[in-house]
């Protein structure tokens, strides 16, 4: 199991995640800014219409009962995308910090090979050198 990860982890580019992380916040940004930035509409109040009225003005109270019920759908379709903007904004900026911290440990890691590799070489120096003073 921990083999299959390795293999997804040396698969993934990270260099272009790295380099598109700040584009990927900044794009979110710029939705979130976009979608906020636009006020919703308001619903107009309906007008009760008097039911011996002739045809032509209870087709007219239909059409605005209809109007009025599509603007609040509308109303509501735009609060659901300002709060999925927020979720994609916040999301957007999890990504970038964990991608901030990824590359730190992915540094420190190597960091700690070499210096794995300087300890490794010193430790093998000293014991040939003290197999040679031995024999």
């Amino acid at each position: 199991m921990a083999l299959s990860w390795l293999v997804v982890l040396k698969s993934v580019p990270w260099s272009d995640v790295i380099s598109n992380a700040p584009k990927l916040a900044d794009g979110a940004k710029k939705l979130w800014n976009a979608v906020s930035g636009s006020p919703a509409q308001q619903a107009l109040p309906a007008t009760e219409a008097n039911p011996a009225s002739a045809p032509e003005a209870q087709a007219l109270a239909g059409i605005e009962a209809r109007v009025t019920s599509l603007e609040a759908e509308a109303a509501d379709l735009h609060s659901q995308m300002l709060a999925s903007s927020e979720l994609i904004k916040g999301l957007a900026e999890q990504n970038t910090q964990l991608i901030k911290r990824i590359e730190a440990n992915r540094i420190r890691t190597l960091w700690l090979a070499a210096a794995t590799a300087v300890l490794a070489l010193v430790a093998i120096t000293g014991l040939v050198l003290a197999m040679q003073h031995g024999a």
